[in-house]
This record gives C-alpha cells, sequence and structure tokens, in this order.
C-alpha cells in the first residue's frame, strides 16, 4: 500500500506548483501584487488559526484541563512565531537583493520581454520588497508541508478511501499556497522559471518529508510529536501571514487591494475548510 500513498501524497504536494503556475502568465503589477499577498495572507492566517490550531488544541484538551490545554498550545504557537522571526534573520539583506536586482535588471528585462531601460530606485526597491516575501512564504510553506505530508501517507497507508479524502482536501488548499509563493517571485525577478519551479519546490516537501518519516523517523511518530509539530507550525505560517504577506501587500503602496485581497482568502479558506470538515 505504501506507493498508492505516497501517489496520493506527491499529487497532493504537486498542487503547490499547480497555484503557482496559475498565475504566471502574465507578470502582475503593484496593484495585483499586494491583492495576491493579501489573500495569501488570508489563506495562511486561516488556514494557521481554523484548521492547524483547533486540531492542535483537540489533542491537548483529551488530557489536560482547558486553560493547561491553552498555555501548552499557545506557547507552542508563540514558539513558532519565533522560529519564523529567526528564520526571517537569515534571509538576504534587502539591501543586497536591491543591488543585485538593480544590476540584472537591464540585461534581464529585455531578453524576457519587458520594456529596456533603468528602473527607478524606488521599483527596484519594490521588487526586493518581494523577493523578500517570496523567500520567506517558501521557507514557511517548506516546514509547512512536511507534516502534511506525513498525515497524508500514513492516512492513506492506513486506510485509503481516507487517505483520498485528505489528499483532495490538502491539494485545493495547496493551490493559493502556490500562488502565495510564485506570485511575489514572479513580480521580483520576472523569471517565470524561477517562480514556478518555488512553488513545485516546495509542494515536493509533501511527499520528501513522507519518506523521510516513513523510512527513518517512524518510531518517532506520535501523535504527540504530530500535534505539537502542527501547532509549531501554525506559529510560523501566522508570523508570515502578518510580517511578511500583510507587511508586503501594505508596503506596495496599494492598501486596499491587500485589505480586499486578505477579506477574499479568509472566505475563501472558511469555506473551504468547512466544505471539507
Amino acid at each position: 500500500m505504501l506507493l498508492p500513498a505516497l501517489l496520493m501524497t506527491t499529487l497532493a504536494g504537486l498542487s503547490t506548483g499547480l497555484g503557482g503556475l496559475l498565475v504566471l502568465w502574465k507578470c502582475p503589477s503593484n496593484r495585483g501584487v499586494s491583492l495576491a499577498l493579501g489573500f495569501a495572507g488570508g489563506v495562511m492566517l486561516t488556514v494557521s488559526l481554523a484548521d492547524l490550531v483547533p486540531s492542535g488544541m483537540a489533542y491537548y484538551r483529551g488530557f489536560l484541563p482547558p486553560f493547561a490545554a491553552g498555555c501548552a498550545a499557545g506557547s507552542l504557537i508563540l514558539a513558532g512565531m519565533a522560529i519564523a522571526g529567526l528564520l526571517d534573520g537569515i534571509l538576504p539583506d534587502e539591501n543586497k537583493m536591491m543591488e543585485k536586482l538593480a544590476r540584472d535588471g537591464a540585461k534581464a528585462l529585455p531578453e524576457q520581454g519587458f520594456a529596456a531601460g533603468a528602473e527607478s530606485d524606488e521599483a527596484v526597491a519594490l521588487r526586493a520588497r518581494a523577493l523578500h516575501c517570496g523567500i520567506a512564504v517558501g521557507l514557511a510553506l517548506l516546514l509547512h508541508n512536511l507534516p502534511e505530508g506525513i498525515l497524508t501517507l500514513f492516512t492513506s497507508v492506513a486506510d485509503p478511501r481516507d487517505g483520498l479524502r485528505v489528499t483532495i482536501a490538502i491539494a485545493l488548499h495547496n493551490i493559493p499556497e502556490g500562488i502565495s509563493v510564485a506570485t511575489p517571485l514572479w513580480y521580483a525577478t520576472h523569471s517565470r522559471a524561477k517562480s514556478a519551479g518555488a512553488a513545485f519546490l516546495s509542494g515536493l516537501a509533501e511527499p520528501a518529508g513522507a519518506l523521510l518519516a516513513y523510512f527513518l523517523l517512524r518510531g518517532f511518530l506520535t501523535e504527540g510529536f504530530l500535534n505539537g509539530l502542527t501547532l509549531l507550525v501554525a506559529g510560523v505560517m501566522s508570523w508570515v501571514s502578518c510580517a511578511e504577506l500583510l507587511f508586503g501587500g501594505f508596503a506596495l503602496g496599494e492598501k486596499k487591494s491587500a485589505a480586499i485581497g486578505f477579506a477574499l482568502g479568509v472566505g475563501g479558506m472558511i469555506l473551504g475548510i468547512a466544505a471539507l470538515a
């Protein structure tokens, strides 16, 4: 049963890449990127707080009183936010990104079909901000997709019917996650290959994590470990949603577009979670 289960896990992960492909037909404007970043922020925050956190809380409430369960879950979420803050510190500096984008811009843009000519400092700064967002989101989704892959694989091995249901649910919410990775990278680099590649790479963390867990970590994958990891990831994603995606959308000067995107992301994911529960 391992091969069919691994196939379902891979398909769920590849849907992230599909989401990335959906936005590569045309390089987005500032308004389009702000809308996409707000949408991605709404999706990730809703997945974290309305899906991941309740499942983790339910585990702790099974053997702890409500206040203690809340403290346990809250401490793990805050730890995840701290991890995300530390990850942000190791990302490339935006000033260095600006220098590289400015250096490469005059050569790369005409080759890729964009208008020639030097970009303004403001345009380069906005592209650097978007690139920083894209990298941060990609790292967050790598962390998020590892436990998702483990869940999909082990569920599919235990019960193929349940595995199919989990695969469909994860695949559907991976599509907007792929959009959230590819859109800022597409805007920043004007490279379809790099943007799509980043989306597919973050999705392939699901089968990679599943295989690693199945062959090397099976003895450590207790219910407590997986629920704790889920809450840590919820903290990481909540931080990235606010500190990177929403901040990035507002920084592009299109606050209304970012807010509209956020509202659409929250509403869409609430409906999706309810429909697939």
